[in-house]
């Protein structure tokens, strides 16, 4: 296991104070709460985001969602962060197809325009740190809603924000988690 820049609160320690803060216990489990709960504040607004973006009020279509944030992880080298949404986007029935093709998406040819609409979004934020007025315009053809809208430029952000902090942090993956599914391979960054 790599070692943490931050040292990791005891499992028990990290459920504790999620506790205290009306954090999810699900959270207090991961390594990167484990150490976020070092600051327990900070933690439960990280935690109430990722419960809004993830769980809760989203309206931002999950297949979208996953897709940028693997988009992120693979450009900026988050191996926590591929790993974690590689599992979370198999268990919604993302085809691993659609997953890997995220590392090269201008060159697949089988992903839908709105899944290129959200993809190009992404690279925009990630290359030049916003949307792009022609990137909107595809957009909005495929978010209706202003709200859809919104929480895509907010889960974008979120997710590069995740990818900086878990590098920075050096978390570790959870033990028994391989990495760089599916093929143990992570880009070259």
């Amino acid at each position: 296991m790599q070692k943490p820049s931050v040292p990791m609160l005891p499992k028990e320690e990290a459920e504790r104070r999620a506790k205290d803060q009306g954090i999810q216990e699900r959270f207090a489990e991961l390594c990167v709460f484990r150490i976020l709960l070092t600051h327990p504040s900070l933690a439960r607004e990280v935690a109430n985001t990722l419960t809004s973006l993830l769980f809760e009020d989203n309206v931002l279509d999950p297949r979208l969602r996953e897709l940028l944030i693997m988009r992120i992880a693979w450009i900026r080298g988050s191996d926590y962060e591929w790993t974690q949404h590689w599992r979370v986007a198999r268990g919604l029935d993302i085809p691993r197809a659609d997953l890997l093709a995220v590392q090269n998406w201008n060159h697949a040819s089988h992903l839908s325009d709105a899944d290129r609409a959200v993809l190009q979004a992404t690279d925009d934020c990630l290359d030049v740190g916003f949307i792009q007025p022609s990137t909107w315009d595809s957009i909005k053809v495929h978010l209706k809603t202003e709200a859809e809208q919104i929480e895509l430029v907010i889960a974008i952000g979120n997710w590069m924000q995740f990818a900086q902090l878990l590098r920075s942090l050096n978390v570790p993956l959870e033990d028994g988690v391989r990495s760089w599914p599916p093929t143990g391979v992570g880009p070259h960054v």
